[in-house]
């Protein structure tokens, strides 16, 4: 009798961890373009997180698409820009290409400058952890949000740092334009957080993050911006990530505190050379 039990125990075990895997809790990740044009969002699962259904889709203006994550998975989002595929998805774009040559990008991550909104679900005691970062670059606004579950910051950067770029940072122009972070223009150390300057104790916030910072406050400006720009989140049904959103401010909200930290990067770096807004 005692086997018998074991046996239909073990069936029992079975069973429920196959009811899990079927319906076990996963997370919604919602794609809103409300950009003028078509954007091609690319997909980064991070190490051990499996490949979600697609790596990279297009998106035309005014749609959305929504992936399922499992719990627990961990990655990256983007929006590419600028892009032509032939009929057989076979192309590149403009800005955060992920050098597939391809709509789907197979594993490859956004080229910089590009905005990034980063994940981790289920981390520490049970907490989602997300961020919108600036690190790599800025190449378009976007916003994310919790869906069904309430309290949970939203993060994000919806300034067009286009229009309050420096030109040494600037790259392109038009839908195509972007701009790259101090660390991808210049390579320095003391901007990059690497070298001697691998620590939050040696390596500082510069003025040019300071002005991503003051235009995009919820999001991480450099490598050791955590405390002001990672949030979490306990039993969210899923995640919005709207891209180029109405909420965006404009640029008269915010150009003088940029002036002035222009200005005093003037005098600190002697790199700046022009500030020209279009």
């Amino acid at each position: 009798m005692s086997r018998v039990l074991s046996l239909q125990n073990l069936v029992s075990f079975f069973l429920c961890l196959l009811l899990h895997s079927l319906t076990g809790e996963g997370v919604a990740f919602t794609f809103v373009n409300r950009c003028g044009d078509t954007i091609w969002p690319g997909v980064l699962s991070g190490s051990g997180s499996p490949r979600l259904e697609t790596t990279g889709f297009e998106l035309p203006a005014g749609s959305s698409r929504t992936l399922q994550a499992p719990s627990g998975w961990s990655g990256r989002f983007w929006a590419r820009t600028g892009c032509s595929f032939d009929a057989a998805g076979r192309g590149s774009c403009a800005t955060a290409d992920c050098g597939s040559g391809q709509v789907e990008c197979n594993g490859a991550g956004g080229a910089p400058p590009a905005t990034l909104a980063e994940f981790t679900l289920d981390g520490s005691e049970g907490r989602d952890f997300y961020d919108v970062s600036l690190v790599d670059g800025y190449n378009l606004p976007m916003l994310v949000e919790a869906t069904g579950r309430e309290g949970c910051a939203a993060s994000g950067c919806v300034a067009d740092l286009n229009r309050l770029c420096p030109a040494e940072l600037k790259v392109g122009h038009g839908d195509s334009a972007a701009c790259r972070s101090a660390c991808g223009a210049f390579g320095r150390p003391e901007f990059c957080c690497i070298g001697e300057y691998g620590s939050p104790d040696r390596c500082r916030p510069s003025a040019y993050s300071q002005m991503f910072k003051s235009a995009c406050p919820r999001s991480y400006s450099y490598a050791f911006d955590d405390a002001t720009s990672t949030f979490t989140c306990v039993g969210a049904q899923g995640y919005s990530i709207t891209f180029c959103p109405e909420s965006s401010p404009r640029y008269s909200t915010v150009s003088s505190s940029l002036f002035l930290l222009v200005a005093s990067l003037r005098r600190e770096t002697h790199l700046l050379t022009c500030f020209v807004p279009e």
